[in-house]
């Protein structure tokens, strides 16, 4: 067994017996403050389509984005399982997403992660196959805002509550080692981790619903005013301490004594 499946099967051994954190970092030094942290999971997520790149959704992210990230954030995650997400279209086809799994594990990622339950089961298990860990991502799926019209939660209706669940059961058992479970209601979440034989990680789907967490690390410590979830409690104010620091600096270059003489 490679180190990679060792990682992922320790995530997996996590379920019922404790909590799983997972924090986004997209560069060398996040990745390793979360890694000296001892987050479980870093994940380099395609969020960083809006809070590093500045587009409006994830949907302009592409694999050569993903790449470059990868690659910086595995230079500083030495313990924690490090997670690159796959990219719109970067797994349309079963061969598709062999070739862009093996493309980020080759720049540094542990295992990958793609949005969809039982239509990507065949992807997941083609994945694993090739030597892959893999995360799965079920419930509101970012990469198909443009077609639904905008981010709406999941699980309101029993249909979609049922469908939920047999995603989780779909994805879990073509090999996910965890799935995170993103916009979907509190009640959905918890029957979905209840069926679930892997850790759900939750993120916008209600507190103490699922086996883990998810937190985007600039909503986490506020590197990120312009929008903050409402689900998110900042812990930190990096943003204004930034800004602060700049503004003191530039006063200081302003009132300092001394010039240039010619």
């Amino acid at each position: 067994m490679n180190q990679s499946f060792e990682k992922a099967e320790r995530i997996r051994a996590c379920k019922n017996r404790r909590h799983v954190t997972l924090v986004t970092a997209y560069d060398y030094p996040t990745g390793r403050l979360l890694d000296e942290a001892g987050v479980d999971i870093v994940l380099v997520g395609d969020s960083l389509g809006m809070v590093v790149l500045g587009f409006p959704d994830t949907t302009h992210v592409t694999l050569d984005h993903m790449l470059h990230h990868v690659e910086a954030t595995a230079r500083g995650v030495k313990n924690a399982m490090l997670v690159g997400d796959m990219p719109i279209h970067s797994y349309d086809t079963v061969e598709q997403a062999v070739q862009s799994a093996k493309k980020l594990f080759l720049a540094g990622a542990d295992a990958v992660k793609l949005e969809g339950g039982a239509a990507q089961a065949g992807n997941i298990r083609a994945i694993v196959e090739a030597g892959i860990p893999v995360v799965g991502h079920i419930g509101l799926l970012p990469q198909k805002v443009l077609e639904e019209g905008g981010y709406k939660i999941k699980g309101k209706s029993s249909a979609e509550e049922e469908a939920l669940v047999r995603d989780v059961e779909a994805v879990a058992e073509a090999g996910a080692c965890a799935v995170v479970v993103e916009g979907v209601t509190p009640h959905a979440a918890r029957q979905v981790t209840v069926h679930s034989s892997i850790p759900t990680l939750g993120i916008g789907s209600g507190s103490h619903t699922c086996d883990g967490d998810v937190v985007v690390i600039h909503d986490l410590v506020g590197a990120f005013p312009w929008f903050i979830p409402a689900f998110v409690k900042p812990r930190a104010d990096v943003a204004g301490s930034m800004t602060a620091a700049v503004k003191e600096w530039m006063e200081d270059c302003y009132t300092e004594p001394g010039s240039i003489s010619s």
